[in-house]
Formats: structure tokens, sequence, C-alpha cells
């Protein structure tokens, strides 16, 4: 095999009370996919990120091309070769899609005057090698987040890169969309582009990769052979033990109604949607992205403002709410987006759990801070939340870690209905399957709970009942022996003709 392109040697990395990387060694190869898998906080994107220059190592060294190098930022590790895909989202919205797509390398004429004809013609050239369905000149915050990631991806096109670091690159894309990303990875892997890989969904990890490196806690467990291992190796390799029971559904008895939803439209979006879910029910969403589910589900919070239709909470007829309306009811929704919907980034994880509740940890105009503290502590050793502290800005944490604190905001206020929109989105295997034994948890206490997901086995693997939605509509609805993936895929498939809700 080929000598590595890449090879990354006992690179430590230590921040305040943790130690995120320990002595890890890493290569990859020129036309090589190696994937990097682990749980949330395992290093993979602290790797990364030393690699692409936004972190320098505390010890080790970089070999690049057989030299040794020093990255001291990522416009250093482009002009090497090196071209890190985030995971999450990097992009100027107000900026247009050719602008943002050589965002630091703008092309320019002698006298430093911005050539907006080559700009426009090299990023067109690079969304069409990725079939995109939108254009230069269109702003990026306009796109869907599936065209912005697209817009991200184009950039391994744009740039005559050796190496290609993709940091889940698939978690906001259809399943189209990434069909054509694994065409663009092949499409480097021809030109002899050394590509890593990094991602939670074993599916992709065998279909794409040759070489599989695990890590756990900051340290390598070890390099496989993709063909010569299984998932369930790689995943005791991730989080020391088997997944005996990956789903847990609830083992409960549904009670009284909790909310029943009749006739509900906005145009657009959505149209004449009706169910109901009840006290110790998990009810499963399932579609497509831009089915209208979340709209839903937001239009139910008073995010959104519905053209027509009815409420009944508890039994009782009610207006559609405001927000606060919703939460003072007992409605709780954790957004598909934790860090644009979710989260305030700066703030520690004590204050995100507690800020939608101050009124319940103030005394007075003083906020009880023993009380706010012991919130966060129970929440943090129910989740198992790994954080060096409530102070600890909850931007540094891995997306398992900040899911949690999302979870935990709500859960705190005790609700009654919880609604979950992609609760297990970039999210490792082992905190997956702490979710959705949370999920049966609440169930069982006698919640009622949404979950919406666009993973088929999830969505039956936690639900009772699942609705599958099109197009603004729902299509289909399946419970029991008929909770099926053929069911579903049959539902959503023979309904994409039909015209958008009005």
């Amino acid at each position: 095999m080929a000598d590595p392109i890449l090879t990354l040697s006992g690179i430590t990395k230590t921040f305040p009370g943790v130690i995120a990387l320990d002595k890890v060694s890493f290569d990859v190869r020129p036309g090589e996919v190696h994937a990097l898998v682990g749980e949330n906080g395992a290093g993979k994107s602290t790797l990364m990120k030393v690699l692409a220059g936004l972190y320098h190592p505390d010890a080790g060294a970089i070999i690049y091309q057989g030299q040794p190098v020093q990255i001291d930022n990522p416009l250093a590790a482009r002009e090497k070769g090196i071209l890190l895909i985030h995971q999450e989202l990097s992009l100027s919205p107000e900026l247009s899609v050719a602008e943002n797509i050589y965002l630091g390398a703008w092309p320019t004429n002698a006298l430093g005057v911005l050539n907006k004809r080559k700009l426009r013609r090299d990023a067109q050239a690079a969304l069409d090698a990725m079939g995109c369905s939108f254009g230069p000149d269109d702003r990026v915050g306009t796109l869907s987040v599936a065209m912005q990631q697209m817009v991200e991806i184009a950039r391994s096109q744009a740039f005559s890169a050796n190496v290609v670091i993709f940091d889940e690159p698939t978690a906001s894309l259809t399943d189209t969309e990434k069909d054509q990303l694994f065409t663009t990875i092949r499409g480097l892997q021809r030109q002899g582009v050394g590509i890593v890989y990094i991602s939670h969904k074993m599916d992709e990890i065998f279909e794409l990769t040759d070489r599989i490196t695990v890590l756990r806690d900051g340290q390598v467990q070890g390099t496989v052979t993709t063909k010569e291992t299984d998932a369930t190796a790689v995943t005791r390799m991730m989080i020391g033990r088997t997944l005996e029971a990956y789903f847990h559904k609830a083992d409960s008895t549904f009670r009284d109604e909790v909310l029943r939803v009749e006739g509900l439209s906005l145009k657009g979006q959505f149209g004449d949607v009706s169910f109901s879910v009840r006290q110790g029910e998990v009810l499963g969403f399932y579609g497509l992205v831009g089915a209208g589910r979340s709209e839903v589900v937001e239009t139910l919070f008073g995010i959104r403002k519905a053209d027509r239709g009815t409420l009944r909470w508890q039994g009782a007829e009610i207006p559609l709410p405001t927000p606060r309306q919703a939460i003072d009811l007992g409605m709780a929704l954790v957004p598909e987006s934790r860090k644009e919907q979710g989260l305030v980034l700066m703030m520690g994880g004590m204050e995100n759990t507690t800020l939608p509740h101050l009124a319940s940890y103030a005394r007075r105009t003083v906020m009880d801070r023993g009380k706010e503290r012991a919130t966060f502590d129970e929440y943090k050793d129910a989740l198992s939340i790994k954080t060096t502290g409530p102070e600890q800005p909850v931007s540094t944490l891995s997306g398992g870690n900040q899911q949690k604190f999302v979870l935990a905001k709500w859960l705190c206020a005790g609700p009654k209905l919880i609604i979950l929109d992609e609760p297990t989105r970039g999210i490792d295997v082992g905190s997956k399957s702490a979710i959705h034994t949370l999920i049966a948890n609440l169930a069982e206490r006698g919640l009622a709970v949404i979950v919406i997901s666009s993973e088929m086995p999830e969505v039956l693997g936690v639900s009772h009942r699942v609705l599958a939605m099109a197009e603004g509509r729902l299509v289909g609805e399946f419970e029991g022996e008929e909770m099926t993936e053929e069911n579903l895929i049959d539902a959503v498939s023979h309904h994409l003709a039909r015209p958008a809700a009005e």
C-alpha cells in the first residue's frame, strides 16, 4: 500500500481539567477513505481541529508528504492542501454561495479588484460537480440547512486539496444529497486525495471507508480494515461494551389523552394535520426532509402561527398558544438545531438548564444559585453529561453533551408532553442508546412523547405508533405489526407527487 500522505504522531492536547487527546497517532493514505469514530467527547473533532490549524498540539508531530510541518491556522492548512469540512456550518449567511465557497481566497485581478466573473464561474463548476440545485449567486442565508451543508462540501471541489476531512457531513442531508456526496468522495479518491471521514452512522462507515480508527476518552483503541470487521466489534471498541438492546421501547400503559390536534394547517408548509397522543405513549413522526414535520410541532409550540386548526389539551379546547403559554401548559420542545435554537452557546450548562424557568429559581429579584446548582448536578448525573463544571460554556462541549443540556433544560420543568425533533442527530451510538432509554423512561413515567426522526430504524424502534408525512400531509398511520420499514417507505413514496399543502 502507498505510504501515508499525512501522519499524526503522538498528538496530545489538553484543556483546563481535561486531557482531550492523549498521545494519539493516526494516518491517511492517498486515495483512501479512513474513518475516525468514537463517542461524543472521544476527541475526534479536537484531533481534526489540530490538523486544520484551529488548535495547536501540546505535544506530538504532524508529518505531511513526508516532511514535519507546523500548521498555524486554517488558511495555512488550506494552502498546504488540507481542507476541513466542518460538522457545524461555518458560513456567512449574508454572502453569496460563490463568496462563501472561496471565502479567504477570492480571485482578484492585477489591481487587487475582485474578479466576479471568475468567482462565479469557478463556483458554478464546483456546484455542478456536486449536483446542487442552487446557484452561485444565491444568498446562503436563504438556503435550507441541507443546502448550506452542500455549500460547505462544495469547497472540497473548489480547492486542489490533497487531504479532505469530512466531519459528520450527512447530518443535514437527504438521501439523494448523501448519494451525491458519496459520488463526490469516490471521485476525490480516484484523484488520489486522502479522505478522513468522521461519522456516527455505521452504515455509511461500512459502505464508504477502507480503514477505521476508534478513539475513546482521547486515546486510540485500535485501527482495523473495514472489510475485516463488523459494526458490533467497532461499537465494542467505541464504548467498551456491546449494545445488547440498541432501541428501548417503553413498556407503559396508555392513559388519558394529553393532546388532540384537528385540521391544523399552515399555507405552504402543511395542511389538514390531525392526530392525538396519550400519557405513556411515544408517537413517532417519519418523513423526508421538507415533509413538514418540524413545522407542525413548531406551530403547536407557538413558534409559527397556523392558518386554521383546533387543539384540545387534556380534554379541553384551547387557543393555539404562544411559546410562553405552551411552556406554562406543560409542553416542551427540544428543537432540531441545538446550537441555533436550543442553547445560548457562551453560557454555562447550569444557566442554559434553568434559563426558561428563571422565576422558579428567584427569591424576589435575586437568583438562588444553590437551587440552580442542585438542578445542574441532578441532570448532569442523570444524563451522564461530561463537563468540567456548571460554568463551562456549552460551546466547548461535544455535540452529544450539548444535546443532553437541551434535554435537561426541559426535563427540569416537569412537562406533560415533550416533543423531540431529531433528538439523536449528530450523536454517537452510546449516547443514542442512552437517549432511547431516556425516551422510554419518560413514557413509563406517564409523559406523552412525540419523536421526530429521519432515521427509520430509530422511529420504529422507540415509538408505539408512527405517523408518516410527505409534502406537508399525513399519509399513513401505523401501529403494532404494521410498523415496518416497507410500509413507511410505501406511504411516503406514493405521495410525493401530491401538490404541496395550501
